[in-house]
């Protein structure tokens, strides 16, 4: 298979994740402005998934761009990704219908820390088919933005149950540190 078919494959369960996710937004009964206040806390569970999904398509755009091989590896790596990333539209209706409780917020940041888990696995199927001098091993290092990043994850479940407000708060900080590409990959594969 090419990278080039992975790449639509992809990209089309990503679009298809949003377009579900923005399916859970129902509009009020009412019509005065007033009537969208409760909807606030699903809106917001909203903005913050698909802020995570964008930067999740926009960082495996980046990925596959420095893929010189796809093996049956990468491909069931790549499935794993889209496995977990699958799973964030239930888990952000779920959060967002229960505004800050303890179990949606950690089972939201579990599906994150899976799918922050899945796409190391992917750049290291890939590093393993192009090799230990390829374009992505260089780039991506010892990946410490995706390890700072599960760290985040694993301290955001652990407060859903003492604060959930702070959980959100440390989902939003990891979101901020991969909101810009990965710069990495780009200059490798653009040098």
């Amino acid at each position: 298979m090419s990278k080039t078919r992975l790449e639509a494959f992809s990209d089309g369960v990503i679009a298809i994740i949003i377009t579900i996710m923005v399916l859970e937004l129902r509009p009020p009964e009412g019509t005065s402005v007033a009537d969208l206040l409760p909807l606030l806390p699903v809106f917001l569970s909203y903005a913050l998934s698909f802020v995570f999904v964008g930067i999740y398509w926009n960082n495996h755009h980046h990925l596959l761009h420095a893929c010189q091989h796809v093996t049956g590896r990468v491909l069931w790596a790549n499935m794993f990704l889209l496995f977990w990333l699958s799973l964030i539209p239930f888990v952000t209706a779920w959060m967002g219908e229960h505004e800050l409780t303890a179990w949606p917020v950690a089972l939201y940041g579990a599906v994150c820390w899976m799918s922050g888990i899945a796409y190391y696995i992917l750049s290291r199927a890939i590093i393993a088919a192009d090799g230990a001098n390829s374009v992505l091993a260089s780039a991506v290092g010892r990946d410490a933005k995706g390890l700072i990043s599960l760290v985040l994850y694993t301290a955001a479940i652990a407060a859903a149950f003492i604060a959930p407000v702070l959980s959100i708060v440390l989902y939003a900080a990891t979101a901020g540190l991969w909101f810009i590409p990965d710069r990495r990959i780009e200059r490798r594969v653009s040098g």
